[in-house]
């Protein structure tokens, strides 16, 4: 009788232990799955605060500089192409996020030639608006770069969990795949290039 309830329990014991240890890793890879979510939002919010001031910025810029029409349509149509990119946290792949981060660049590109143009117009520089304008979008631009960073360090976090042994085997069964990072942009590991 007591080898029999024996034969029984040891599969029994051995069920629940499996299913308490695949639970654990399952919980731990939803809990990680959130917290790049969270981590890309925080991206998000900051990349929405900066087009959040570019209008304001656009229409200080616009009083001063009015002969510089196509930098400002630049500017405009940048943040429009940006603010119509957006990558659904489920699917954060090197490609979706590779075209997020052209089109972020794009928009870069468009206010740095902004910056360029406002140098010529000195009563523009002194301009209080503009002033505190430009020191926000320069404070945004630094909260981005703290976000990016991170996220990269959430995702990573997250891909080597699903990406250990054991936790592979039960990831791609669970529908956990890695996600994609922020790189630097194409270029960037060249000095920029100075002429006086």
């Amino acid at each position: 009788m007591s080898k029999k309830l024996l034969w029984i329990a040891i599969p029994i014991i051995l069920v629940v232990v499996v299913f308490v240890w695949v639970k654990g890793v399952y919980n731990a890879m939803v809990t990680q799955d959130e917290q790049v979510k969270t981590a890309w939002s925080q991206v998000e919010n900051q990349y929405q605060r900066r087009l959040d001031l570019i209008p304001n910025l656009v229409n200080t810029v616009k009083g001063y500089a009015t002969h510089e029409q196509s930098t400002l349509q630049g500017v405009i149509e940048a943040r429009s192409k940006a603010s119509q990119t957006n990558i659904n946290p489920e699917n954060l792949t090197p490609e979706a996020l590779q075209q997020f981060q052209s089109t972020q660049s794009e928009l870069s590109s468009a206010l740095s030639r902004l910056m360029v143009v406002v140098e010529r117009y000195p009563d523009l520089k002194a301009n209080q608006n503009f002033l505190e304008l430009q020191a926000q979008l320069e404070g945004t631009e630094n909260r981005i770069a703290v976000e990016r960073q991170r996220f990269n360090e959430t995702a990573q976090g997250y891909n080597t969990y699903i990406r250990r042994f054991p936790n592979n085997i039960f990831s791609g069964m669970f529908g956990f795949f890695p996600k994609a990072y922020f790189t630097a942009e194409s270029g960037a590991e060249r000095a920029p290039k100075v002429e006086f």
